[in-house]
């Protein structure tokens, strides 16, 4: 009955006494205008076109110009024409998540679209465009968060309420890495935000890469590439919105997003379209404020809740680590994974660089014996790969450096080691066994 009340109150709360709308004065591209409505709208407001037909069409105000306000749609706009009445909505958008809503995948607007039937809705809303917890009341990061991948576990500590960045081209295994951590993690909940995604490949993606176990403590939240931009910015504030919700039940929450760098074009096409100018590789300015915004909302909460951990992933343009938005989101990570296109071209999955690769959470996040096993294996990494080209042409003398001999010898253990199958996943204990085995240092 508590659960009923609190549904029905939430869903009265967001009823209003009267209904203010105006009409659509030009339609150009998907860019709509709209006159007569006062002074009731502002950036962000929510309208809906209501054609003949009774199909209703969800849009967003993304500007103003000479009186007018412009709107983009989160659906097709056909039936809009001139004089089309539009109803302004009297609430910012918000989700209602529940406990239920683990193991069902859902769009941007908060909708079922796994065919398993109506969606319950909670008694909490969420704004899709939630602020962060004020600084000086988040706490601080806490332990180290298994993820079941040893290259990670291993090499790049990840704390809970940690952000960290995973940087690759396309094809390069970023989604498949991202599937092994939601799938192995020990975290309570996983929410999952597949944005501007190949149609054909969610389906596998649930089935395949993230599993019957792994959807079962998940939320999936879903944007396809060739949805409009409005929905594509809007899934990534959806997933940040249902991971606020678990993280206010005091549940650890791991956040994956595939791709940050998807959003931002969304958003630079937002953006163009409401008149911005363009600025670095046609990005307009806000898209970069809106990076920041989102980001920011992962981390610890404040006192009595959980944490976010955000793992988001980067679509890198070209294969070119320092553009715009890879470099925007290094900025304001806690760390950022590599992956290379050369290391995976050898045959090596994930194929993370883990010299290139960094956790902001270390050295503190592991003990002294296991940051000595880190230092040694790094160590042995970074002495090979300096003499690599000399040692593959054979012009390399045996003897000549104690430390590159060292090298020759565990490297190619060490790169066993980091090559790991999706369905394998390896704890944080047997992860530091491992390795200390392979290079000779004890540790727990």
């Amino acid at each position: 009955m508590d659960r009923l009340a609190e549904q029905a109150e939430a869903a009265v709360s967001q009823l209003s006494d009267h209904e203010i709308y105006g009409r659509v004065k030009k339609v150009l591209g998907l860019l709509v205008e709209i006159a007569g409505f006062g002074e009731s709208l502002s950036i962000g407001s929510q309208v809906h076109l209501k054609p003949p037909g009774g199909r209703i069409i969800p849009c967003e105000v993304v500007g103003f110009r000479d009186e007018h306000a412009l709107l983009l749609p989160f659906g097709l706009l056909e039936g809009v024409g001139l004089g089309c009445p539009a109803y302004v909505q009297p609430h910012r958008p918000i989700v209602l998540p529940d406990e239920r809503w683990l193991g069902r995948v859902i769009d941007g607007m908060g909708r079922p679209i796994d065919g398993k039937g109506p969606l319950p809705q909670g008694g909490h809303p969420i704004p899709l465009r939630n602020k962060p917890p004020p600084p000086h009341s988040r706490q601080r990061m806490g332990k180290q968060l298994d993820l079941g991948v040893r290259a990670v576990n291993a090499f790049l500590a990840t704390c809970r309420g940690q952000r960290m960045g995973i940087f690759s081209g396309s094809g390069v295994g970023k989604s498949v890495l991202l599937s092994m951590m939601a799938r192995y993690t020990e975290a309570d909940v996983s929410v999952i935000g597949l944005v501007g995604e190949r149609g054909r490949e969610v389906q596998e993606f649930l089935e395949d890469d993230l599993g019957p176990e792994g959807l079962k403590r998940s939320v999936v939240v879903v944007a396809t590439g060739d949805e409009p931009a409005l929905m594509r910015r809007q899934a990534a504030y959806t997933t940040l919105a249902v991971a606020e919700y678990f993280r206010d039940q005091g549940r650890e929450v791991l956040c994956l997003i595939d791709s940050v760098t998807r959003f931002a074009m969304a958003q630079r096409e937002i953006g163009l379209s409401a008149g911005e100018p363009p600025t670095s590789k046609g990005y307009p300015p806000t898209t970069f404020g809106e990076l920041s915004r989102l980001l920011e909302r992962a981390g610890p909460g404040g006192p009595g809740q959980g944490s976010i951990t955000g793992l988001f992933a980067v679509l890198v343009e070209g294969d070119d680590h320092n553009e715009p938005v890879s470099d925007a989101v290094r900025g304001i990570v806690d760390g950022h994974i590599v992956m290379e296109r050369e290391i995976a071209d050898r045959g090596r999955f994930p194929a993370i660089n883990v010299l290139r690769s960094v956790s902001r959470s270390l050295p503190k996040a592991l003990s002294d014996e296991r940051n000595a096993i880190l230092r040694h294996a790094k160590q042995v990494v970074s002495s090979y790969e300096d003499m690599a080209e000399l040692i593959r042409l054979g012009a390399y003398r045996k003897g000549s450096d104690p430390k590159v001999d060292e090298a020759i010898k565990l490297y190619p253990q060490i790169e066993q080691f980091l090559t790991q199958d999706k369905d394998d996943g390896t704890d944080i204990d047997e992860s530091f066994a491992r390795l200390a085995k392979i290079v000779g240092t004890s540790g727990g």
